[in-house]
């Protein structure tokens, strides 16, 4: 089998990198400027810890707002935890960065989107990629596509 570079892969790594580097240094900094983050994750990854109620109220998805009101960021290689507000009910949760499924800032108009496929048994590749479609919410935010790179 012939040697190539997964461009795919290596891209998604980044993404995820990016996602860490940034809210590596909201936790040191805080937020700078009008930045704030619509983060949406898949609430059946197994490593997503939540509270019960917030499971079964969002038993397959959620989406989570870092702006005015949240304690307690920390950001490892694998995910982060954060201390929402929800109702004046302060609730901890951690979130892996393979259970993402869109990051967007819209003070300055980037959003990724990350998208999972069924794989076949001997696909060994990662299973997320970026979609080009735009955020149908969000529309002013900026999509990095990789599917023309996917290996298939």
């Amino acid at each position: 089998m012939a040697r190539s570079i997964d461009y795919g892969n290596l891209m998604h790594r980044a993404m995820r990198g990016l996602i860490q580097s940034v809210l590596t240094d909201v936790a040191e900094h805080g937020l700078p400027g009008a930045h704030h983050f619509f983060i949406t994750f898949d609430t059946t990854h197994p490593g997503v810890q939540l509270a019960d109620w917030l499971r079964e109220r969002y038993p397959t998805e959620m989406t989570v707002v870092l702006q005015h009101w949240f304690e307690n960021l920390t950001v490892t290689d694998e995910g982060f935890s954060v201390t929402l507000n929800f109702g004046n009910n302060p609730e901890p949760m951690v979130i892996p960065f393979d259970a993402l499924r869109t990051f967007v800032d819209p003070s300055v108009e980037f959003g990724l989107r990350f998208e999972t496929h069924e794989q076949d048994e001997e696909d060994e590749e990662d299973d997320a990629d970026i979609d080009v479609e735009p955020e149908p919410e969000r529309q002013e935010a900026e999509i990095v596509s990789l599917d023309q790179f996917r290996k298939h």
